[in-house]
C-alpha cells in the first residue's frame, strides 16, 4: 500500500530495493583482495575541478588547492613537509627535470588508504550529450564517433588529475573503468573488476578513478558516473568515511543559487532507505527562511531535469541538472550519498578547496560535526529514527 502521508518515502524504498537487486545481480569478477584499511574515498565534482561552462577547461586554482590537501591528510608521523614531486615529464614553460633520490626515503605518506574519483565537469559531457552516448545504440556512426570522443576527453582530464597530485607527492595511478572492464546492463552496473585497484592500493599507490564511456550489455553503450563508481568502491573498500567535494558549501534545500536557500547539515538514513533532515531542525529553518511560501509543502514532481527529494523534516528539496549533463547532476550524488550511507559510512559533502574541505579529508569532523564546520553529512541510524 501507499504511504499516503509520505508517498516519496515509497519511492525512495524501491529505488534502494532495485539498487539491492542490481548490486546482488552484479557480477563481481574481482579475484584479488585489498589487504590494507582504506581510510577514505574522495569524490573530486566535475563542476569543483573544471570551468563547467568553458569546454575542457581545468580550473587549475581548485585542483592545486585539493592536490595540497590531500597531500596534508596522508601526512603520517615525521614525514619532510618538503614536497617531492612525481611528475618527471617536462612541461611548457618548465627548465629541466629535477630528482633528488635520497630526499624521498623521508616522505611518509599514508597514500595506500585513499581511493579518489573525479567526475568530468566540461570534459566528455558535452561529447556524450551531442552524440547521445548514454541512451546507446553504437550501431550508429554518430554514437560510435561519440564514445570515441568522449573517452578522449575523459581520459584527457584523468591525466591532469593524476599529474596534479603527482605534482605533490602522492603516487598516484590513472584508472579508467572502460580499461578495467566494467560493464553496464540498461544504464545498471552489471560487472566491475576491482582487481587493479585492490592491486594498485596493495602496492601504495593512489588510484584515481573517472566517470567514463562504457560498454552496455542491452543497449550498446552508457556513461557511468563517478558517484555510481564511489558506490560500488565504498561497498567493496568499506572506508571509514567518504568525500564529496563539490563547488557549492554541500545540499540545499533548493539550488543554492535561489532567494533563501538552506544547507543541510546533517541527513539521516534509515533502513528502508528513506532520508530525513536532522539538522536544521523544521524551527531553524523557519528562522532562516521566510518566503518558503513559494515551494507549497507535498508539491513532488518528477525526477526529471528539476528533482524534488522530500525530507519531512523540510517541504521540498530540489536539485537541478545542466542540459549538457548526462550523468544526473546532485540528484544522483545524493541518492548514491544515501545508499554508501545505509552500508554505516558517513558521507561529507562539502565545497572544493575550502578549509571545510581540508578538515572533512582529514578526518577531523567525524563523529559530532563541529559547529563551524560547513558542509552536509548523510549518515546510517537505523531502526528507530525519529522522523521514519
Amino acid at each position: 500500500m501507499r504511504n499516503a502521508s509520505n508517498p516519496n518515502r515509497d519511492l525512495q524504498t524501491t529505488e534502494a530495493e532495485k539498487h539491492q537487486k542490481r548490486s546482488q545481480q552484479m557480477e563481481d569478477t574481482t579475484t584479488l583482495s585489498v589487504t590494507k584499511p582504506t581510510r577514505c574515498i574522495v569524490k573530486l565534482g566535475g563542476a569543483a575541478i573544471t570551468c563547467k561552462n568553458d569546454l575542457e577547461k581545468i580550473n587549475e586554482e581548485n585542483v592545486e588547492i585539493v592536490s595540497s590537501q590531500l597531500r596534508e591528510a596522508m601526512i603520517t608521523g615525521s614525514s619532510s613537509r618538503k614536497v617531492l614531486g612525481m611528475d618527471w615529464s617536462k612541461r611548457p614553460g618548465k627548465s629541466g627535470i629535477s630528482c633528488d633520490a635520497d630526499d624521498f626515503e623521508d616522505q611518509n605518506l599514508d597514500s595506500s588508504s585513499f581511493v579518489v574519483v573525479h567526475g568530468a565537469g566540461s570534459f566528455g559531457h558535452f561529447q556524450a550529450s551531442k552524440s547521445g552516448v548514454h541512451k546507446g545504440g553504437l550501431n550508429k556512426r554518430l554514437v560510435k564517433a561519440g564514445f570515441v570522443a568522449t573517452r578522449i576527453s575523459v581520459t584527457t582530464l584523468n591525466l591532469e588529475i593524476v599529474r596534479a597530485l603527482a605534482r605533490e607527492g602522492i603516487p598516484s595511478i590513472g584508472m579508467s573503468p572502460f580499461s578495467c572492464g566494467w560493464t553496464t546492463s540498461e544504464r545498471n552496473m552489471a560487472s566491475a573488476d576491482l582487481s587493479m585497484v585492490a592491486q594498485a592500493i596493495n602496492s601504495g599507490f593512489v588510484p584515481v578513478l573517472h566517470g567514463d564511456a562504457v560498454l552496455d550489455d542491452l543497449q550498446g553503450c552508457t556513461i557511468l558516473s563517478g558517484d555510481v563508481i564511489i558506490r560500488h568502491l565504498a561497498a567493496y573498500l568499506k572506508p571509514e568515511y567518504v568525500v564529496f567535494l563539490t563547488d557549492v558549501l554541500g545540499v540545499y534545500d533548493r539550488p543554492p543559487s535561489e532567494p533563501n536557500a538552506v544547507l543541510l547539515r546533517e541527513i539521516a538514513v534509515s533502513e528502508d532507505g528513506s532520508w530525513s533532515v536532522v539538522k536544521p531542525t523544521l524551527e531553524d529553518t523557519k528562522k532562516q527562511e521566510s518566503s518558503q511560501s513559494d515551494i507549497p509543502k507535498g508539491d513532488y514532481k518528477s525526477f526529471a531535469v528539476r528533482s524534488t527529494y522530500v525530507f519531512y523534516s523540510l517541504p521540498a528539496v530540489e536539485t537541478t541538472v545542466a542540459a549538457h549533463d548526462t550523468t544526473g547532476g546532485m540528484a544522483t550524488k545524493i541518492s548514491e550519498a544515501a545508499l554508501i550511507a545505509k552500508l554505516g559510512i558517513d558521507v561529507y559533502i562539502v565545497k572544493a578547496a575550502t578549509t571545510h574541505s581540508s578538515r572533512a579529508l582529514s578526518g577531523e569532523v567525524k563523529g559530532t560535526l563541529p559547529e563551524d564546520w560547513l558542509g552536509t553529512v548523510i549518515r546510517f541510524v537505523g531502526k528507530g529514527n525519529r522522523n521514519c
